[in-house]
This record gives C-alpha cells, sequence and structure tokens, in this order.
C-alpha cells in the first residue's frame, strides 16, 4: 500500500498526540539522539507544542498506521531554551517558523517522505505570514562510542532543502541518553532558511 502524507487539521492534531509520542520515542532512541524516552512526559510536550497558534502536525501513513510525522509551529511560542538564541542576536521571531520534530520508521525513509515533510511545514509557515524556518539538530561528537559506523548525517539533505546552520547559534537541552542514569546536557545547533 502506498503512503500518504497530510498536514492534519487543528481539530484533528490531539487525536495522533500517542501515536506521534510513541514514534518520537522509538526513532529519537537511535543515534545521533539517544533519548531514553518517556511517553508521559511526551504527551504533555506535544500537547503544550500542538496547543500554539498555527501548530502544524504532518503525518505519513501506511494504510491507517502512522508510520512518520513532523511538527511545527510559530518559533515565539517556543520554550525559552530555543527561543533565546534568536531575541540575543535580533531575529525577527514574529516572522520565524520553528519544525521540531520529523520522524520517520527506519522501513520508510528514502521515499521521499521527509521531502514531504518540509514542503507541507514551509507551505503552512507561509500561510502564518513567516518569512524563516527554523530547526535544530543535536551535534554528537565524531568519535563517541555509540556512533554507528554506517550513519550518514543528514546535513547534506537539509542543505539541498536550502538550510544552512546558523553560525554561533546554538542552545542546550537535557535528556536521558540510552543506558545512563541521569539527565545530561546536549548541544543543539540551529539551521534555518528564508522561505
Amino acid at each position: 500500500m502506498a503512503v500518504t502524507v497530510e498536514t492534519l487539521p487543528a481539530s484533528r492534531i490531539g487525536g495522533a498526540i500517542d501515536a506521534l509520542a510513541a514514534l518520537r520515542i522509538a526513532v529519537f532512541r537511535e543515534w545521533p539522539y539517544l533519548y531514553d524516552g518517556d511517553l508521559v512526559y511526551e504527551r504533555g510536550y506535544l500537547a503544550a507544542f500542538a496547543a500554539a497558534p498555527h501548530a502544524v502536525l504532518v503525518v505519513a501513513r501506511d494504510g491507517d498506521t502512522i508510520v512518520g510525522a513532523a511538527t511545527a509551529s510559530p518559533l515565539a511560542a517556543q520554550k525559552a531554551e530555543f527561543l533565546a538564541p534568536f531575541v540575543a542576536q535580533g531575529w525577527d521571531v514574529g516572522r520565524s517558523f520553528y519544525f521540531g520534530e520529523s520522524v520517520l520508521l527506519p522501513g520508510y525513509r528514502g521515499r521521499g517522505i521527509g521531502h514531504a515533510f518540509f514542503d507541507h511545514r514551509e507551505t503552512a509557515a507561509r500561510a502564518a505570514g513567516a518569512s524563516v524556518a527554523t530547526f535544530c539538530a543535536v551535534q554528537r561528537p565524531a568519535d563517541h562510542p555509540l556512533h554507528p559506523p554506517e550513519y550518514r548525517p543528514l546535513d547534506a539533505f537539509w542543505m539541498q532543502r536550502g538550510y544552512a546552520k546558523v553560525e554561533g547559534m546554538t542552545t542546550s537541552l537535557d535528556w536521558l541518553d540510552v543506558g545512563e542514569a541521569h539527565e545530561t546536557a546536549h548541544s543543539m545547533q540551529f539551521w534555518a532558511r528564508n522561505l
């Protein structure tokens, strides 16, 4: 069966939060995030994200099963950790859209679904009046002991989409890594493009 990708209307986002939470836990457990996720936290985080005006949830389905999803909402609606670097550099936060997670189960990668996620979110950002799209990605050292030798970073894909690293624009987020006893800080690099 073909995979379909659609942007859910606001009225249907709430009904997809559990599926998205499970996807986030499964996909972010992989390198490079190594996130040891918690369903209760995920539900709360996603509900808050979805409550923002103009919030967008794009889903990929194989039949009735959600196999991937991507989120976006105005940058001004994000937590302080995401906003602070932009405010410090004088960005027009009110004209920027933040792309949250983009998660897709391994068996569905390489089929153009990632491009569809960006297409849908960029369309939503423009419709909300944004002139800039941004997201952030974790930075792990190349010599990290859990770095899989076959891993290919997504930098080339993002650059192909017109995104570039914003030099000097990073933030730090804490989470529990797989196999660790305590949360640790993780450096997150921002990427952006003009829409």
